[in-house]
């Protein structure tokens, strides 16, 4: 059967990539939407099932920032649990036995998130981590469910301990204390057992079991180059499992028995096992798997191992799976790449399945949009490599329109299929969007993902150039107006492109990109300690003589080569990549006599999380666009 669906999505493949000439025949001209209209599709998720079951606790972005509501199953109407006009607020589970919630809050993007306890029904607030400069977050609830785990650096901001706090008095004990980067994992319920893991390089890194009774350290990884992640504990404190990439190029599943020390496969794919979930009781597990840029979700009988079929639902892929205490209904989060995410509720007894929000704005019809394929080319070296590709509906021969080369973060991101609100707006509007998954990208193998170590600039920004020449090559592509888009390490990939291949694209998008190397990495924040060591390993140390090839592929060093249009978006609260990155090479690109334009957020860090902000941005970057690539008509 396997091989089937194999051949299946060859052949599907195929057809994709034989076609993408042949749909301008069958070209028309969408409504076209404002951006307005497309911020007012809903990004919505789910956190928890209350005690009874009847009610879900969620947080969506209705009010322009993310707020936590309730949902009621029966009538499928959500009720406001926090109204906050300035920080996200973010959902984060209920409290056991109560109606009191917790969520989750930075500000204005500083990545120092906090804990908050809040009731259903008054405004009272108390801050559960209350501790200065230091990021805290949510691990689980013990089995008793009296008391909750916290991942947080409060006591040394290098490093995150595992804390315990029972839910009486809040007071913090700590149940493990990290000193030298083993990051704990995942904990057993009777908490005798913590797995423990340690970044080595960004394709190694070490998994322990600790056993808190006798303090007795067992190595579970070897010296192979592989990674290695926990999933879960089973309640008899005798098996763990992990996923590994150990001898194989994807990662896997293991069932580990902790008493003999014995290994066994459990699940194996041709794509990246990404994630294992064990349900309350231990009646269900399930698998996550990344399968060409896009989430397969698979159900489990636990004591049988048998396959569970979900229900189905049309157009729609299932991307996420929560399931109750009781075990008797399931969250499903389902997206496809026309619509935001929804949620569904499905009940196992019954075989009933509800929807439970809709989140595309009424205003757009949603065959308006544009579904994400998934495409290859071949680049410089011969290499494939993948893409996910949007073509506008109103693409004709006879009608070119001009593109974008779509770059994801990281590095080691990965650009999936999903709902983009910007991509979306940018396709809606008559620019085809390629987003690349050059060498280095996640989810393609461990060979695929390391190609790009400490040859950065080059093979990875090579792909993207000839991602653009595979996009010349569609006859309804003008090829003279292509451009460059991308964000945090996608934005560096922008302001290389513009610097090192200046006449390859005619505009550049930078959303906070880096543009010095040497000071991004020595300037990273102080809770990125424990993959440092590994990041340097992938990017280059700059304190030592790695420091030549990262001035070297800095943008910041070579601006004066920047020749074409270019846009900056930047945060001003960003820890990751700093404001002077962008203020820089704005300067920078000044001096050249080029048309540059630099957006400021005060109210932002690395990621924009505000609609106003996400609107403006969206809006500004499709005037650029329409100003600088547009084809001279």
């Amino acid at each position: 059967m396997k091989q089937f669906r194999h051949l299946l999505q060859l052949s599907l493949l195929l057809f994709i990539l034989v076609s993408c000439n042949q749909r301008s025949e069958k070209t028309r001209m969408p409504k076209q939407y404002s951006i307005e209209q497309l911020y007012k599709n809903l990004d919505v998720y789910n956190a928890s099932f209350n005690a009874d079951e009847t009610k879900i606790l969620i947080g969506n972005n209705t009010t322009g920032i993310y707020n936590v509501y309730e949902l009621n199953i029966a009538d499928t109407l959500s009720k406001a649990l926090t109204t906050s006009k300035k920080e996200s607020f973010y959902a984060v589970n209920y409290l056991p036995g109560s109606s009191k919630f917790l969520y989750s809050a930075d500000r204005g993007g500083d990545e120092n998130s906090h804990l908050y306890l809040k009731s259903t029904s008054d405004t009272i607030t108390k801050d559960l981590t209350p501790w200065p400069k230091s990021k805290s977050s949510f691990y689980s609830w013990s089995a008793d469910k009296k008391s909750m785990y916290v991942n947080s650096n409060k006591r040394k901001q290098q490093f995150f301990d595992l804390w315990k706090l029972d839910t009486a008095s809040w007071k913090p004990i700590m149940i493990y204390q990290n000193d030298s980067g083993l990051d704990a994992g995942g904990i057993s319920k009777s908490e005798r057992y913590i797995a423990l893991t340690k970044s080595i390089t960004t394709d190694k890194n070490e998994l322990f079991l600790y056993d808190t009774k006798s303090k007795k350290m067992t190595r579970i990884s070897n010296d192979n180059e592989a990674t290695w992640n926990p999933m879960a504990f089973e309640k008899n404190d005798s098996v763990m499992y992990y996923t590994t990439s150990d001898t194989s190029e994807f990662t896997y599943l293991v069932k580990y028995n902790i008493n003999s020390g014995k290994a066994e496969k459990l699940y194996t794919d041709k794509w990246d096992v990404a994630y294992m979930s064990l349900s309350e009781n231990e009646k269900f597990h399930t698998i996550f798997v990344n399968e060409d840029g896009k989430n397969k979700v698979l159900l489990f009988d636990h004591k049988t191992n048998q396959p569970i079929d979900f229900p189905e639902i049309k157009d729609g892929d299932v991307l996420g799976v929560d399931i109750s205490e009781s075990e008797k209904n399931l969250l499903l989060t389902v997206g496809s790449s026309t619509s935001p995410q929804n949620l569904y509720v499905y009940n196992m007894d019954k075989k009933e399945l509800k929807q439970l929000t809709a989140t595309l704005n009424k205003e757009i019809d949603q065959n308006d949009l544009v579904k994400a394929e998934v495409v290859r080319f071949k680049s410089f070296d011969g290499m494939e490599i993948p893409a996910i590709y949007y073509q506008p509906l109103q693409a004709d021969k006879n009608k070119k329109v001009a593109a974008l080369i779509y770059v994801h973060g990281g590095p080691g991101g990965q650009s999936r299929v999903g709902f983009s609100n910007s991509i979306q707006f940018l396709v809606n509007h008559g620019y085809a969007v390629l987003a690349v998954n050059n060498r280095g990208s996640s989810g393609y193998g461990k060979t695929f993902y390391k190609m790009d170590n400490k040859d950065h600039s080059n093979g990875d920004l090579k792909d993207c150039i000839w991602g653009k020449k595979w996009l010349a090559q569609q006859n309804y592509i003008d090829s003279l107006a292509i451009g460059i888009y991308g964000g945090s390490y996608g934005g560096c990939m922008v302001l290389g492109a513009l610097a090192f291949h200046p006449e390859e694209f005619k505009a550049g998008v930078d959303l906070f990109g880096v543009a010095n190397w040497l000071r991004t990495l020595r300037s990273i924040p102080a809770y990125w300690e424990s993959g440092r060591k590994a990041l340097y390993d992938e990017m280059g140390d700059p304190y030592s003589s790695d420091s030549v090839r990262l001035k070297n592929i800095s943008p910041l060093y070579n601006y004066q080569k920047i020749n074409k249009p270019l846009i900056v978006f930047q945060g001003a609260n960003d820890v990751r990549v700093l404001p002077i990155e962008s203020e820089e090479i704005v300067a920078g690109v000044k001096k050249n006599g080029v048309p540059v334009e630099y957006v400021v957020f005060p109210d932002e860090g690395h990621g924009f999380a505000k609609k106003e902000n996400q609107i403006t941005t969206a809006k500004r970057t499709l005037e650029f666009l329409d100003k600088y690539l547009k084809p001279i008509k």
